[in-house]
């Protein structure tokens, strides 16, 4: 996908995955180390790193428009794009629902997404290396995988931290907010195994 002296469409992707582990891991230091006061910050922090992925993927457009022959199709290219950003987005959104719905303490089923979600970037990034590699790659297929999986089991948390909640928790307010809150998180888990399916599906076109 990289032309001479031309645009490198791989370089992007990986960049954005990598705005993506960033945004992660600061999203694994505010929930291990929460505090309310102190959110309206981490969004602004997480806002500017939303900026600058949502900035590298319109340059990117920017040069598609220009390409005569892009290296696959035009819509793979802005769908992963897109799709990879969105990543960042979800990430982004977790933090804006904390702060909307006032959340002064955080139930326990969260460290645990923020872990799953650190390693679904992390895969991300990865996989994202691997991809200009895809026709010859012994490792790619095994990132697909590991997302697919961790999707899995970020359903299977959503599930229970779902129960939990509605059966322990006698304040309607608090179920209204944390179900918006844990379908967020589980979005973000959602959202990284689409990436993983785009990337399988353009494959499968070219090899």
């Amino acid at each position: 996908m990289l032309r001479r002296k031309g645009y490198n469409y791989y370089e992007m992707f990986k960049k954005v995955a990598e705005h993506a582990c960033e945004a992660s891991q600061m999203l694994q230091t505010t929930i291990d180390n929460y505090k309310l006061e102190g959110l309206s910050r981490k969004i602004t922090e997480i806002h500017n790193i939303e900026h600058t992925a949502d900035a590298e993927k319109h340059e990117m457009i920017r040069h598609l428009l220009k390409e005569f022959l892009p290296p696959i199709e035009r819509e793979d290219i802005i769908r992963l794009a897109e799709q990879v950003d969105n990543v960042v987005d979800s990430i982004e959104e977790i933090l804006m629902r904390l702060y909307m719905y006032n959340i002064k303490s955080i139930r326990h089923e969260s460290f645990e997404f923020v872990k799953i979600i650190s390693r679904c970037t992390e895969t991300l990034k990865e996989l994202m290396r691997e991809f200009p590699n895809f026709r010859k790659s012994a490792t790619i297929h095994k990132y697909i995988v590991e997302l697919n999986d961790m999707e899995e089991e970020g359903d299977r948390l959503y599930t229970a931290a779902l129960r939990r909640l509605y059966v322990e928790s006698q304040d309607p307010i608090e179920v209204i907010a944390w179900t918006q809150v844990f379908e967020c998180f589980e979005n973000c888990c959602d959202v990284c195994e689409e990436v993983a399916d785009i990337v399988e599906s353009i494959i499968m076109k070219n090899i």
